[in-house]
């Protein structure tokens, strides 16, 4: 192929330019290097570096296997306690959609005692008129509804079993207040699955037990974001340490289930900051979250969580505990069982939900569940 000639056909666009005005002088090839140079130099010379904000690592504590069984135990040496508390209701109904509902505070009075027995009353803030009173034995649990917003529609004495499952019930309750005031249908919505003894295993922390349950240990670390903190703070936007404490039950068939999980703050120490109790299928069934820590009443020993919060899944409520004045908690006084048994004196009409629940599941009384 002739050098005049391109793809064999087409002569070079060049072809008529003398080889003399190719040639460099120095000066241009002095010119040529130095920009050059400057091109290939000009990225790491010359750039603007641009700060990227990232979550500050906090610093983490070390805390032993057996430290973290003994920490749960010391929660566990509260046998009973009586308490003054702010109870703050938020319904998580509408999770889903990035909504939840907040009703105002609360007077409450807390009666807890092992094994699982518990009496909540719930009162109106400043005028004191009782909204409810529920008690539970650890199997059967009883509610008075004494005010329920909606023109005693639903002032009921309610009954039923701690193990029950009553979602059935709750979606007919749910059914029949569509066609209700907005009113009425956030108050079904938020307090018709409230049962006492979903605040048992929150306060009356359970020991641990080595020689029925096996315990495994784990570390995580979790980002999170304090909106008490000052956006530009350091500490809004965090990467926490924690320690995660598994109690597993083996069963017969050989099979293993996950029954409480223990969250440990490993930020200046290791401090209890939450419990997680599954049911029978894995599933959340309690999400507890532990506040900071104070003494408890004015006996010696007792730095618990001045606040707690206890979040139900499944039914779509979390309730926030503060004790009003930690120095009065009464800890320790052994209560009668009968304390824990709530009788019907305001002849409220009763409402048994195992009965209901039978009936429905049989097809009976599908018109109203909240009818005798």
């Amino acid at each position: 192929m002739s050098s005049k000639e391109f793809s064999g056909q087409q002569p070079s666009l060049f072809a008529h330019q003398k080889p003399s005005m190719f040639k460099q002088s120095p000066l241009t090839k002095l010119t040529f290097i130095t920009v050059l140079f400057f091109v290939t130099t000009a990225g790491s010379c010359f750039s603007i570096k641009k700060k990227q904000i990232t979550p500050t690592l906090l610093d983490v504590s070390n805390a032993s296997h057996q430290e973290l069984l003994d920490k749960i135990n010391h929660f566990a040496k509260v046998d009973s306690m009586r308490a003054k508390m702010d109870l703050q209701l938020e319904d998580n109904s509408y999770a889903k959609i990035g909504q939840s509902e907040k009703y105002r505070n609360a007077d409450g009075e807390v009666v807890v005692q092992r094994p699982a027995n518990i009496l909540l009353k719930i009162k109106v803030p400043v005028i004191k008129t009782e909204v409810a009173q529920m008690t539970s034995d650890g199997e059967k649990f009883q509610v008075a509804i004494l005010q329920d917003g909606s023109g005693g529609k639903y002032k009921k004495f309610v009954t039923g079993t701690n193990s029950e499952d009553y979602s059935l019930l709750q979606e007919r309750v749910v059914e029949l207040a569509k066609g209700e005031s907005a009113d009425l249908k956030k108050n079904v919505n938020a307090f018709a699955n409230i049962r006492p003894h979903h605040f048992t295993d929150a306060m009356l922390v359970r020991p641990v037990d080595e020689a029925k349950y096996l315990y495994t240990k784990s570390t995580v670390i979790r980002e999170e974001v304090d909106f008490k903190q000052k956006k530009k703070s350091p500490l809004y936007w965090v990467l926490r340490g924690y320690y995660l404490l598994d109690e597993f039950r083996k069963d017969d068939d050989g099979s293993t289930k996950i029954l409480r999980r223990f969250w440990f703050d490993r930020v200046g120490g290791a401090r209890l900051a939450r419990q997680q109790i599954f049911d029978k299928n894995g599933e959340i069934e309690s999400d507890i979250v532990y506040g900071r820590v104070g003494a408890l009443s004015e006996q010696a020993g007792y730095t618990l969580p001045l606040l707690v919060e206890v979040t139900r899944p499944k039914e779509k409520y979390k309730m926030t505990l503060k004790y009003q004045a930690p120095k009065t908690v009464s800890i320790g006084k052994k209560y009668k069982a009968a304390a824990f048994v709530l009788k019907n004196r305001w002849n409220l009409e009763e409402l048994d939900l195992d009965k209901k629940l039978s009936d429905v599941k049989n097809g009976k009384n599908q018109n109203s569940v909240l009818e005798q």
